[in-house]
C-alpha cells in the first residue's frame, strides 16, 4: 500500500493515526464484552476504518454525515462521548435513543450526524434534503451518506441518486463495496464490474478509491467537497475495502474463501498505515505506545461510565409522550383566525370577512396562506409546478414562490419523502403530494419508519404533510380510487387528518403545516368541486384531534368522516332519522372524548366509513365503545364500510362496493332494535 502525504504536516498525519486506531480498539474491546454478554450484538468494521475516518475529517463539522453499521470512525472521528455511545450500544437511559434501539440507529444534530434505520437505503433520501436545504439557503456545504453494495441493490438507492442527479444536489454518495452483502458476494448482487459504472447513467461523476488507504479516501474527498461547496452536484464514489468479520458477530466468516481473507488482512488500514508513519519517522515506536494507551485509557473510562449509568424504567406516560414532538404556536382554539401580519382576529370578526368557496379551493387557500407564514416550507410532489398538480391546486404557485420551494419531482415517492425528512433535519418544513394516495405505497417504508420513529428515536421531528387524494366514486378504478388511511392509523408518530368540508379543508391542513410532527392529509377528489362552503378568508387552524358534529340528534349516533359525513347526512333526511353525526375529522390521534359523549347520549351507534370493512378504523372505533361505553349502549355497534374488495371499475360494480345503500339498511334496523 503506497501512502502519498503530499504537503500535509505532521499533525494532521497523527491525527488521522488517532482517529483511525481509536475504532479498531474500541472494537476489540466490544469484541471482547460481546463474549461476556455486556453487549447484544456487534456489527464489525475491522477492516474498513479508513473510510470512516479519512471521509469524516476531510468534511467540516456542521455538514451532515449518514453512516451504517460498520461507521464506527465517523461517531468516534466527530468527537461523541465515548461513555454515551457505550450507553447507547447497551441500552442504557443516557444513550442517544434512552434505550429505544440499539447500534448506529440514531442521530445527534450536535455532531451532524443522521443514523441509519435497518432498511439501509432510506437514509439515502435524506441526505438529499439535508443537501436541499443546504441549497435552497445558499450555504456552500456537502452531505456524505454512505451505503454498503449490497444495500445499494435497494430500489432507495436508485431514487436518491436520481433525485439528486436532477436537482443537481451536493451529496457525495460512498459506497463501501466490500464484495458481500452479509453472506452474498458480489457477483450474485449485481451484474455489472464496478459501481464507478452507474455514475454516468445517473448523470454524475464517479471516481473509485482504494478504501483502506486513510491517505487517499481523505485526499478524494477533501478535493471533490471542497468543489462541490462551490458547485454543487452528487458525485458516486466507490470505496474498495473488506470486512474482515461476519455481517454481524454471530454469522461468522465460514463463506468467505481463507484466500481472500488473507489476501485482505494484508491490505488492513490500520496496520498498515501505522508501520508508513514509523517508517517514515513520523511516528516514534514511543508514541505509538502512547497513543494506544491513552486511546485505551479513554475506552475505560467511557465504559465505566456507561456501567453506572441507570438502565430505563418503563413508563407509559414517558413512552406516549415522547412519540410526538410537542406543539408549537398556534393550534390552540376551536377556530383560532390570523392574519398575514399575524393580528388576531376574533370569531366575530373572523365570520364577516367569511367566503363561499369549494373544497378544492380551500385546499388551495390554505397551502397558500401557509406557503407565505412558512417562507422555510418546501412543496415537492409530481407535476406540482407549471403545471400545477393533476387536480390544478398549485396551479400559479411557481409564479407566486419561485421553483425552489415549489419543486417537479421525479416519480419517485420514496426519495421525495425522505427529502422531507433531511429537509426538516436542517430545519425546515415539507409537503409531499401524493399524485394519488393509492401511489403512497411506494413510499410507504419511509412514512412508517423513518417519518413516524425519528422522534421517538432521537428526538429529531420530520415537519412533513404528505397530501393524500383519495376515494372512490369516479369510476377510476383499483389503482386511483382506494380509502388508505387505516394503513396508518396504525402508526404510532404519525397523525392522520381526514376533512369532511371546505372550512375543515383548509383549517386542518393549516394546522398540519403548524404541527412540528408527520401529518398525513387525506382529501376525497370527489369533494374537490363537488362542494362549497362558507370558509374565513384570513389564515386559521381547526385543531388536531378534535371531532365536531355535522348534526345533533337524540334517536342514534353516526361516528364518520370524510365522504361518509355526507351520506349520513343525505341518509338521515331521507329516513328522517334524528341522529347524532359525529364528524372524526383527526383519525390518529382520533377524538374519544367526543365518541363517548355521543355514545352516552343516544345509546345507539353505527360507524361509517368508505375503507373496507375488515381492518378498518371502524372497528378500533367500536372496539373502544364496547370497552368503554358498554353499559350505555341499548343496541349492538354497527359498522357500515365498502366491501372487502378492490375498488372496481365500472360505475355499477363501484356503486355496489360503496356503502350508501347498506347505510340505509343498517339505520333501519338500528333505529327498530
Amino acid at each position: 500500500m503506497t501512502f502519498d502525504r503530499r504537503a500535509y504536516p505532521n499533525d494532521l498525519l497523527l491525527r488521522l493515526y488517532r482517529e483511525l486506531l481509536k475504532p479498531r480498539l474500541i472494537e476489540e474491546k466490544m469484541l471482547i464484552l460481546l463474549r461476556q454478554g455486556k453487549v447484544s450484538k456487534w456489527f464489525s468494521g475491522i477492516g474498513q476504518e479508513a473510510i470512516s475516518v479519512g471521509s469524516t475529517l476531510a468534511l467540516h463539522a456542521d455538514e451532515y454525515i449518514l453512516p451504517l453499521h460498520r461507521n464506527l470512525g465517523v461517531f468516534t472521528t466527530r468527537g461523541v462521548p465515548l461513555g454515551r455511545l457505550f450507553a447507547q450500544w447497551q441500552g442504557k437511559a443516557t444513550g442517544y435513543t434512552k434505550g429505544r434501539d440499539r447500534s448506529f440507529h440514531f442521530g445527534t444534530n450536535e455532531h451532524h450526524i443522521v443514523g441509519m434505520i435497518s432498511h439501509l437505503g432510506p437514509q439515502l433520501a435524506v441526505a438529499d434534503g439535508i443537501a436541499l436545504a443546504d441549497l435552497l439557503d445558499k450555504k456552500p456545504r456537502v452531505t456524505l451518506t454512505y451505503s454498503g453494495d449490497g444495500g445499494a441493490s435497494e430500489g432507495d438507492f436508485h431514487e436518491a441518486l436520481n433525485v439528486a442527479a436532477v436537482w443537481q444536489l451536493p451529496v457525495i454518495f460512498l459506497v463501501e463495496n466490500n464484495g458481500y452483502g452479509l453472506s452474498t458476494p458480489s457477483n450474485e448482487q449485481f451484474r455489472f464490474g464496478s459501481f464507478v459504472d452507474k455514475g454516468p447513467a445517473y448523470g454524475m461523476e464517479a471516481v473509485q478509491i482504494d478504501g483502506n488507504n486513510v491517505l487517499e479516501v481523505y485526499e478524494k474527498i477533501k478535493t471533490l467537497a471542497e468543489d462541490l461547496r462551490q458547485n454543487p452536484r452528487p458525485v458516486l464514489v466507490e470505496a474498495l475495502t473488506f470486512r474482515m468479520r461476519g455481517h454481524e458477530e454471530a454469522s461468522g466468516t465460514k463463506y468467505v474463501p481463507a484466500e481472500l481473507l488473507q489476501e485482505w488482512a494484508q491490505k488492513d488500514p490500520v496496520e498498515n498505515y501505522e508501520k508508513w508513519l514509523l517508517g517514515e519517522g513520523i511516528l516514534s515506536e514511543t508514541a505509538r505506545v502512547q497513543v494506544r494507551e491513552g486511546i485505551k485509557q479513554e475506552i475505560e473510562r467511557g465504559w465505566q461510565e456507561s456501567e453506572a449509568a441507570p438502565t430505563p424504567l418503563a413508563d407509559d406516560q414517558a413512552e406516549l409522550a415522547d412519540m410526538y414532538a410537542p406543539l408549537r404556536g398556534v393550534m390552540s382554539s376551536e377556530l383560532e383566525v390570523v392574519s398575514q401580519a399575524d393580528t388576531q382576529l376574533t370569531t366575530a370578526d373572523s365570520e364577516l370577512i367569511t367566503k363561499d368557496i369549494r373544497f378544492i379551493d380551500a385546499i388551495q387557500q390554505g397551502l397558500r396562506q401557509s406557503m407565505t407564514r412558512f417562507p422555510e416550507l418546501v412543496l415537492m410532489g409530481q407535476d406540482i409546478a407549471e403545471y400545477g398538480g393533476v387536480f390544478k391546486i398549485t396551479e400559479g404557485f411557481v409564479a407566486e414562490f419561485g421553483k425552489g420551494r415549489v419543486r417537479n419531482t421525479p416519480l419517485c415517492e420514496s426519495a421525495i419523502v425522505g427529502a422531507g425528512l433531511g429537509l426538516s433535519i436542517r430545519g425546515k418544513k415539507a409537503m409531499v403530494e401524493m399524485q394519488f394516495a393509492d401511489f403512497v405505497t411506494c413510499g410507504f417504508n419511509q412514512i412508517v419508519n423513518n417519518l413516524a420513529k425519528s422522534y421517538y428515536r432521537w428526538g429529531q421531528n420530520a415537519d412533513v404533510v404528505v397530501r393524500m387524494p383519495t376515494g372512490a366514486g369516479t369510476a377510476a378504478g383499483p389503482f386511483h380510487s382506494q380509502s388508505n388511511e387505516a394503513w396508518f392509523t396504525h402508526v404510532p408518530g404519525l397523525k392522520v387528518v381526514y376533512p369532511s368540508n371546505p372550512h375543515d379543508a383548509k383549517g386542518l391542513l393549516c394546522a398540519a403545516f403548524e404541527d412540528p410532527n408527520p401529518v398525513m392529509y387525506f382529501e376525497h377528489k370527489l369533494l374537490y368541486r363537488s362542494l362549497s362552503g362558507p370558509v374565513p378568508e384570513a389564515y386559521y387552524t381547526t385543531p388536531i384531534g378534535q371531532a365536531a358534529l355535522a348534526q345533533e340528534g337524540k334517536e342514534l349516533s353516526i361516528i364518520t368522516y370524510g365522504m361518509g359525513v355526507h351520506w349520513a347526512l343525505a341518509a338521515c333526511k331521507e329516513l328522517e332519522i334524528q341522529a347524532d353525526i359525529l364528524d372524526l375529522r383527526t383519525l390518529l390521534p382520533w377524538d374519544t372524548e367526543a365518541v363517548g359523549r355521543s355514545v352516552r347520549k343516544t345509546g345507539r351507534v353505527l360507524i361509517l366509513h368508505e375503507d373496507t370493512l375488515t381492518g378498518g378504523l371502524g372497528g378500533e372505533i367500536a372496539a373502544w365503545i364496547a370497552e368503554n361505553c358498554f353499559s350505555n349502549l341499548d343496541a349492538p355497534v354497527r359498522r357500515v364500510a365498502s366491501l372487502d374488495t378492490a375498488v372496481p371499475f365500472a360505475p355499477q360494480l363501484e356503486a355496489g362496493f360503496l356503502p350508501q345503500q347498506r347505510l340505509r339498511e343498517q339505520l333501519r334496523a338500528l333505529r327498530d332494535y
